[in-house]
């Protein structure tokens, strides 16, 4: 029998409760209209036979395919010729058949969107930042009439500024393709705050950025409010709607946590496969927020994150069935390109859930272990029904936000030592 067995085999697992947290849930009930309204404040700005490139890419944008559907329409109503331009750095393999799919597998296609696909990796170079950074457009971008962007607007999970993740971002890396991302990324994260704005602000001076397309998401990942910006008021805009976005942005509501356990990461879900801002560890020292954490443990992976096991480095334990499933190729090359590798480190590697829970909660620095504080979540969107063992309960019963749905129960393992 495995040493790392014998070490954790006689460690207790705590009863656990299944609570519910209370989020503001206010999301928009009609999004065409709304969208439709705002695209009316834009659309002069699309003249007949203009060829319109609409940047589109990000992961997880709620109703991703309505607003492009709806922007798509609205451009080809004013005479003008819309195609879609993968805009996602480096994602999909940073190969145009790779990108491609990885808009298939958000819904978007030529078929759902009503607009051709146009995908590259290659970039044209348009300058380069006072520090020297170049700045990349994507080809086919760079020769359209005009550049529309859709994003959602919210907290970055490695730095922290006035602008994070949105439609400045979606310009500055996912437009510039696999270069544009590292170059933005070249000078480390401690830089991104200034570099991402700054960046954006070149593509938009020196090419036909008409408006961008934003949303801001409720806790559960409806969209809440959306807006058609003109560029020379992107900016500003996105200033403000990144704080309406940290307002609405869910968490975990205990501040001091022994034991995290999360069920699965992934791309689909993060970009560094589980959010930051849900689980206080971040993989630079640049951003902050979120619980105390003291041991963190991650099961598998998501079906659609294909083997990119980007994240895991943040956990401290994790199974060996995750392990098995990691493409290295995958969840190295976006430690390649952001230049932060420590989030694809494989962490310490259990032979399965049981001993991975085992050992967090031996290490987790209490002298009791049946009165650990332990959390388990299936991942960083999921957060309206979680679990919470006993420690926790008086905690939580307090709390006006937080419902107790069950009595304490034991966890169930399978022969194998999977969490049922």
């Amino acid at each position: 029998m495995s040493i790392l067995h014998e070490l954790v085999k006689h460690i207790p697992i705590p009863r656990m409760v299944r609570i519910q947290q209370s989020f503001p849930a206010d999301c928009l009930t009609n999004l065409d209209e709304a969208l439709q309204t705002e695209l009316a404040k834009v659309e002069s700005m699309i003249q007949p036979g203009m060829e319109i490139a609409i940047a589109v890419g990000s992961r997880g944008v709620d109703q991703i395919v309505t607003l492009t559907r709806l922007t798509v329409e609205m451009i080809k109503r004013r005479g003008g010729k819309p195609f879609i331009v993968p805009s996602m750095g480096s994602h999909g393999g940073a190969t145009a058949e790779g990108q491609i799919a990885v808009l298939r597998h958000l819904g978007v296609t030529e078929e759902s969107v009503g607009a051709e696909i146009r995908s590259t990796m290659e970039v044209d170079q348009i300058g380069s930042l006072p520090n020297g950074l170049p700045v990349y457009i994507d080809k086919y971008a760079a020769k359209a009439d005009g550049i529309v962007v859709i994003n959602r607007i919210k907290p970055h999970t490695a730095f922290r500024g006035p602008v994070e993740s949105g439609l400045l971002k979606m310009i500055s890396i996912g437009l510039g393709k696999q270069k544009g991302a590292e170059a933005c990324h070249q000078l480390g994260f401690g830089h991104m705050a200034e570099n991402v704005p700054a960046m954006a602000r070149m593509m938009m001076e020196k090419l036909p950025i008409l408006f961008g397309v934003g949303t801001v998401e409720n806790a559960f990942d409806k969209v809440a409010k959306v807006v058609a910006v003109p560029a020379a008021e992107m900016e500003a805009v996105e200033v403000e709607l990144l704080k309406e976005a940290k307002n609405l942005l869910p968490k975990i509501m205990f501040d001091q946590i022994d034991v995290l356990v999360i069920d699965e990461i992934g791309k689909n879900i993060s970009g560094d496969g589980m959010d930051p801002n849900i689980t206080g560890r971040y993989p630079t020292p640049f951003a902050h927020g979120g619980p105390q954490v003291n041991k963190m443990v991650v099961l598998d992976l998501t079906e659609e994150t294909e083997g990119n096991a980007n994240g895991i480095g943040t956990a401290d334990f994790t199974t060996q069935r995750l392990v098995d499933k990691m493409d290295l190729e995958k969840t190295y090359a976006n430690g390649l390109t952001s230049t932060v590798v420590a989030p694809t480190k494989i962490a310490t590697t259990l032979a399965d859930d049981r001993d991975a829970i085992r050992a967090a909660i031996k290490t987790c620095n209490i002298l009791d272990f049946h009165q650990v504080k332990l959390v388990r979540i299936k991942n960083t969107l999921q957060l309206g029904e979680i679990e919470i063992s006993e420690a926790l309960l008086e905690q939580a019963k307090a709390n006006p936000a937080i419902r107790v749905l069950s009595e304490p129960y034991e966890w169930e393992f399978a022969e194998t030592g999977k969490l049922l």
